[in-house]
This record gives structure tokens, C-alpha cells and sequence, in this order.
């Protein structure tokens, strides 16, 4: 069922993969509620996902752009405001990746470069994000800029190496550039700190299948699937959320407060 809670919004949607993507959910969601808005991911990215079939599916036009490159961002958003006719209302960054993730380094024997570059693409390129929004003043007042993060910013997770810093330093420019963005404009700024999903991306850590068990277990909602975050998503761009700003929100079925469930009991018994 849709409430129009963004008619006549316009965003910028960053990082939708394939249709098991957070971001590509919450697309189809936000498309459902009313809003207009531009989809952007890396070039690599578009040549390995499905974006022009869900660019299709919701009448919206795609934009490459390296979100670690300034002129890429400032090509982005000056050609988003002038496709959707004005400033925008809501950006989504749906962005991750470690190297050292990928070529499955143990963490006493990371790639520092690896490392900077995690860092870069998963949390920095989120400040650039901002950055390039500010100076431009491509943003509407009471604005929402929305990044997708994981409870590895507090807590150890071996497989999730060193994505755990990236996710620690994003969720700290959340709150920084959330003060900013907020004295100075209403525009709020905040992380989401989703369930582990099962998406291409969160697919390829080592060891994925058992922990998705183990938190759906801890958790007395069970783990939150793609389309619970996409909805929540879509609450957080709303009017309806207008002074929520500089929270990590725990989007995880109570995952991050649970000591043990009856659940993990019965299966540990």
C-alpha cells in the first residue's frame, strides 16, 4: 500500500546492483511513494548490474559516477537538479567495498593501500557526497541524506575486516557533517545500520550463510530483509522525520540489544 509520502520529492539514489540490492529496494519503494530521482552507481558497477532495467521500471535516467571523484560528483549533481527540474530532497549512499574484503586478506596481513581505498569508497566518498551538495546548494531545506552502515562499527566481526573502520568512519561524517548541514540549512544526516542481507555485495563475506543464521536467531523480529530497510528508508526521506538527524538507527530486529533469545537457545541446545 503507498501513502504518497514523497510526492513530489526528487533524490539522487546511489548504488543500486541488481535486484537483490538494498538500494535498488528502496528505489522501487521510493518510485511507489511519489518521488522522482536520478540513479547513479560506478561505471564498473553499471557494466556488471541491471541498473537500466530498474531505471526503466521507475522512469528514471541514469548518471555514471565515481563516487571517490569530485568532477564525477559535481557532474552528478549539477545534471540531477537540471533533469529533475530543482533541488533535491533526499540522497541515498548505498556504497561499499574493501579490497582486502575481496581478496579475503587476513586482518594481520591487510593491504594498507586496500585499506585507504575501503575507506574511501565505503566512508569518504560519503563526506565528497555532501560536500559537492553543499557548494552546489543542490539541496532543499529540510532535506535527507541517508547512508547504509553495519553494527561492525561497534562491534568485531572477523570476515568484515577492515570494512568495519569504513563503516566507524561513515558513520562519523554522519554526525559531523550532520551538525553542519543541519545549523545551517535543516538538512538532516543520517546512517542506517541494516541486518546482514543477503545481497550480492554482503554475499561475499566469508562466512555469510552462518552468521545470517545466527543474527536471524539473536534477533526477536528475525533479521530485517531488503524491503523492511527500504520502507525505512522511505520514513527517513519523509516529512514525517524532519527532526531526526546525526543517528546510527538500528534497523536490525533487535539484533544490537539482545544479550540471547530463546531461539538461539533452542539451537544451541
Amino acid at each position: 500500500m503507498a501513502y504518497n509520502l514523497l510526492k513530489g520529492k526528487k533524490g539522487i539514489i546511489f548504488g543500486a546492483l541488481d535486484e537483490k540490492s538494498i538500494a535498488w529496494k528502496v528505489a522501487l519503494k521510493a518510485k511507489e511513494e511519489g518521488a522522482e530521482f536520478v540513479l547513479s552507481n560506478a561505471p564498473i558497477a553499471l557494466r556488471m548490474g541491471a541498473i537500466n532495467e530498474l531505471a526503466a521500471k521507475c522512469g528514471s535516467e541514469v548518471i555514471p559516477a565515481d563516487a571517490t571523484s569530485m568532477d564525477d560528483l559535481e557532474n552528478l549533481f549539477s545534471k540531477s537538479t537540471e533533469i529533475l527540474g530543482g533541488k533535491l530532497d533526499f540522497v541515498l549512499h548505498s556504497i561499499g567495498m574493501s579490497p582486502n574484503v575481496r581478496k579475503g586478506k587476513d586482518y594481520n596481513e591487510l593491504n594498507y593501500d586496500w585499506m585507504m581505498k575501503a575507506i574511501d569508497i565505503s566512508a569518504l566518498s560519503f563526506h565528497k557526497v555532501m560536500a559537492v551538495a553543499e557548494k552546489q546548494d543542490a539541496m532543499n531545506e529540510w532535506g535527507s541524506i541517508l547512508a547504509l552502515s553495519y553494527i561492525a562499527a561497534q562491534r568485531t566481526f572477523p570476515d568484515y575486516s577492515d570494512m568495519a573502520q569504513s563503516k566507524a568512519v561513515l558513520e562519523s561524517i554522519a554526525r559531523s557533517y550532520g551538525e553542519r548541514l543541519g545549523r545551517l540549512k535543516n538538512i538532516r544526516v543520517n546512517t542506517i545500520s541494516q541486518s546482514p542481507t543477503v545481497t550480492t555485495a554482503g554475499s561475499g563475506i566469508g562466512g555469510f550463510d552462518v552468521f545470517f543464521d545466527y543474527a536471524d536467531k539473536l534477533s526477536p523480529l528475525g533479521n530485517a530483509s531488503a524491503e523492511s530497510c527500504a520502507d525505512y528508508c522511505v520514513a527517513m526521506f519523509s516529512d514525517l522525520t524532519r527532526m531526526v538527524t546525526m543517528q546510527n538507527l538500528m534497523h536490525d530486529g533487535g539484533f544490537s540489544t539482545s544479550g540471547i533469545t530463546q531461539k538461539l537457545i533452542d539451537k544451541l541446545s
